[in-house]
């Protein structure tokens, strides 16, 4: 091999053996969660499962050879793209509009619960972090990874962590934020076997526990006119272009931006705006996809495309794929030896602890108010997103609504537009917050204002809703 590396070398094997180490992880994990019934049980996602055995291996293997299965730097680059990729995936699916008047209020109004989740762990998560800062000198603006670890997911909170360590000096800032994504996971597992093992849940929902099987057609892998399963190019093959070409196009964008306009401005631009840009790549992806989507639409409409190239089955298993890799990734790069520091572990147990609690009481109450005719199903969607992420919502809710003929499933995909226009003044902050103890009191007091405005127009949606 010419050039500096020879195919011998570990740089050439280091993400081949670090992918076949995390799909070993996964079927050993798929594995115990069959083999073992408490295992099932427990609710807890086979790629999380399968993140805490890489975690805990490599952990052992180092202690014994000195060595790590594992390259962090790989892992962390799994988790970051994974993230974008999986959006990306998302957002080229075709799917059905809303339809109706109260569709359209669901929709909006499940936004206004996940927004209203991300403040309440954002001030938790700070007014512990601040009043720790001061007893045992942890950092101070810690606490809004929460909403990033719970709210967000692993991918997120790996951008921001990262981001408080490189450039406002947050020591294990990455672990920090995919170790409180981690605990977000186990969290949903937590609230949803709690809540599915009560005596009225139990009483309403025969069905828990049992098989239910989907009557599923050809149309639900083949929508109409799509082009053949295998010709030159594999179909699949073609959903992969799609999606790693638009994740090109977003990155170009991103990069265009950042050199021609934030560099050039310096100061705030690149300090602030620049982190943003970057951590929200995924946004960015999903923009783009929908701008492709959109133009591939009209094509399709002016008959200058005659085929369809998107299968939402197999776009849907990409977006899979990438999420499985990102979370099992996520957690296999924690850090484990910051947890010799009294102020990385301390903060982490008593922030987790407190937005499991305060999520799961905020959600089941906002849901049963705001949607009554099925508000057990909300609830346990809502709830296992704001504490891991949309697919960990998805398999609470399929416990009780297996075949999805409530519109909780409908209202978690809608909600997202709502959601990122809501909850833009919060995403703004998170680059401001950590420049100083005034300006993370200047965004606490803001969250908890911006907190007050979400409840009370849910307040006034309820009572409007009685009349």
């Amino acid at each position: 091999m010419t050039g500096s590396l020879n195919f011998w070398d570990t740089q050439i094997w280091s993400l081949v053996l670090t992918l076949a180490a995390l799909f070993g992880a996964m079927l050993l994990a798929n594995t115990l969660r069959r083999k073992i019934g408490p295992l099932k049980n427990f609710l807890l996602p086979g790629s999380v499962l399968a993140g805490f055995i890489a975690l805990f291996a490599d952990f052992i293997v180092r202690q014994v050879t000195g060595q790590a299965i594992f390259d962090r730097t790989v892992l962390e680059i799994l988790t970051y793209h994974g993230l974008g990729l999986g959006f990306i995936a998302l957002a080229w699916r075709h799917l059905d509009g809303v339809r109706g008047k109260k569709a359209r209020r669901d929709v909006f109004f499940t936004s206004t619960v996940t927004v209203g989740g991300y403040l309440l762990q954002a001030v938790i998560g700070i007014a512990i972090t601040v009043v720790l800062f001061y007893l045992i000198g942890s950092y101070a603006a810690g606490g809004i990874l929460l909403p990033m670890g719970y709210g967000q997911g692993p991918g997120q909170a790996f951008n921001w962590g990262s981001t408080y360590e490189s450039s406002y000096g947050f020591t294990y800032g990455a672990s920090y934020g995919l170790t409180i994504a981690a605990m977000g996971f186990v969290s949903a597992s937590i609230g949803g076997v709690f809540f599915l093992n009560r005596k009225e849940t139990r009483a309403k929902y025969k069905h828990i526990g049992s098989e239910v099987k989907d009557d599923l057609t050809l149309s639900d892998y083949a929508g109409d006119d799509e082009i053949p399963v295998s010709e030159s190019l594999d179909k699949l093959t073609i959903q992969f272009a799609l999606v790693f070409l638009t994740y090109a196009a977003a990155w170009l964008l991103m990069w265009a931006l950042y050199r021609f306009v934030l560099l050039p401005a310096g100061g705030f631009a690149m300090n602030t705006i620049n982190p943003l840009i970057w951590g929200f790549h995924f946004l960015i992806g999903t923009a783009v996809a929908i701008l492709f989507k959109s133009f591939c639409n009209w094509l399709r409409k002016k008959q200058l495309m005659h085929r369809e190239y998107t299968n939402n089955f197999m776009l849907n298993r990409i977006s899979g794929l990438m999420f499985d890799i990102m979370v099992a990734a996520s957690i296999a790069s924690i850090d484990l030896s910051a947890f010799a520091h009294r102020q990385f572990w301390i903060p982490i147990v008593l922030i987790c602890t407190a937005g499991a609690v305060c999520t799961y009481w905020y959600t089941k109450i906002t849901c049963r108010y705001l949607f009554p005719s099925y508000a057990d199903e909300m609830f346990l969607t809502q709830y296992g997103m704001l504490t891991g992420t949309a697919s960990t919502g998805v398999i609470l809710l399929r416990e009780i609504d297996p075949l999805f003929s409530t519109p909780a499933s409908h209202n978690l995909i809608y909600q997202n537009l709502w959601s990122i226009l809501l909850g833009a003044p919060m995403l703004l902050l998170l680059g401001v917050a950590p420049r100083s103890m005034k300006h993370l009191l200047i965004c606490l007091g803001v969250f908890i204002v911006l907190f007050g405005l979400i409840f009370l127009l849910q307040y006034l949606a309820c009572r409007r809703q009685k009349k």
